[in-house]
């Protein structure tokens, strides 16, 4: 019989959702996995409700439906600053991973390179190997995740098709400076350079950051490939629902592939989710201060209990370190923390393209009440836990 796959023969399981099940199996509290525990807004749930008994359950429009194109054209326009065309410039999508797969591949060839910063989110590896792609990883530095200019450019001279840009960064929460962000656009316009960016925490950006689209850098439009989701702004990561923004000949393209790839993001979804496309200023206001309070909250309680853990910028990911327990694998140490203390984790070295293994991934987005009952399980952790010798 005939070997599989050789792209994907090195291919794991997706970490973070392993340790979703991991936490189901211990019972423990799950802030590995990065979703809520909290209800999406109730304008949004009282229209889908709406939405089952009227006639949304067909195909789409491939991409995305005309009303649901409108109304995130509206509002990316207020947002970018910029006024998005939502015929030629957009695409909807299943979901950011989808949209970053399909602007990987609208992209690349095979044998083409592609620019990650590391840490990363586990996907960009895969989706640029899925692409028959080849990464070049720029580490991050902690504790504040600066880049190496010199370094940067090194990777630049590589002469690569795409650079990948997560920012707010998961998962190390750091927000791009518009002068890191100025200096990027510099190496991507001088090495002719798309850059594929994931702006889906682009509303969850703590005071005083401020979150800068590269899209609307000067220069910038007419190479970036703006992929986002609602996943995290309404609390609906279930839903599905991403889009690429681009202009017109990217666009054209990218529908081609994201039409062979999934057909159509659900109809029915789009047509609920309209309604929050909808809402004006004060709901991210709103969603900006419920997500700084539960980072204060959380990040409070780390401090009380003397754990050393980074301060997120922006999204709504902390990185704990447990160099004290002596584990060799971080993976060991959040099965061993679902199992004796109950509480899941995501091991840092899923994230790093470096041997780092002294760092997991824990997040906020959760009520306060589960937060309170992670850190009081979090108490005492170095009795649950003995170091290793």
């Amino acid at each position: 019989m005939q070997s599989l796959s050789e792209r994907t023969a090195g291919f794991t399981d997706s970490v973070i959702r392993r340790m979703t099940r991991v936490s189901m199996q211990y019972g423990a509290v799950n802030v590995s996995q990065g979703f809520p525990d909290f209800e999406p807004p109730k304008e949004i749930l009282d229209r889908m409700a709406q939405v089952a008994y009227e006639d949304f359950h067909q195909y789409s429009i491939t991409w995305g439906s005309q009303n649901f194109r409108e109304a995130l054209a509206a509002k990316q326009s207020r947002c970018m600053g910029r006024k998005i065309d939502p015929n030629t410039e957009i695409v909807t999508t299943c979901g950011s991973t989808e949209a970053m797969m399909a602007a990987m591949m609208t992209v690349t060839n095979p044998g083409d390179k592609v620019i990650i910063f590391s840490p990363f989110y586990e996907n960009y590896g895969a989706d640029t190997i899925l692409s028959g792609a080849e990464p070049i990883y720029v580490p991050l530095v902690p504790p504040d995740f600066h880049f190496d200019p010199a370094v940067l450019e090194d990777a630049f001279r590589q002469h690569p098709k795409a650079m990948i840009l997560c920012n707010p960064s998961n998962p190390c929460g750091k927000v791009f400076t518009r002068e890191e962000l100025e200096f990027i656009a510099t190496l991507a316009e001088k090495y002719d350079t798309y850059v594929i960016t994931d702006e889906v925490y682009e509303h969850i950006v703590y005071a005083p950051h401020k979150h800068t689209y590269f899209a609307t850098l000067p220069g910038m439009w007419d190479r970036t490939l703006s992929c986002s989701s609602l996943s995290k702004t309404y609390s609906i990561t279930g839903w599905r629902l991403g889009y690429i923004i681009a202009p017109p000949n990217i666009i054209d393209r990218a529908k081609k592939v994201h039409d062979f790839l999934t057909v159509g993001a659900a109809a029915p979804l789009q047509e609920a989710v309209v309604t929050g496309l909808k809402f004006g200023p004060g709901y991210y206001d709103d969603l900006l201060a419920k997500y700084t309070h539960k980072k204060e909250l959380f990040l409070k309680g780390l401090d009380e209990l003397n754990i050393t853990h980074t301060d997120p910028e922006g999204a709504y990911y902390v990185l704990l370190d447990i160099s004290e327990f002596g584990y060799e694998s971080d993976l060991e140490f959040c099965e061993d923390l679902a199992h004796y203390a109950g509480v899941g984790a995501v091991p840092g070295s899923s994230f790093f393209r470096e041997p780092v293994n002294h760092l997991i991934r824990l997040h906020f987005a959760k009520k306060d009440e589960t937060l309170l009952e992670a850190l009081n399980r979090l108490e005492g952790l170095r009795t649950k836990i003995k170091p290793k010798k």
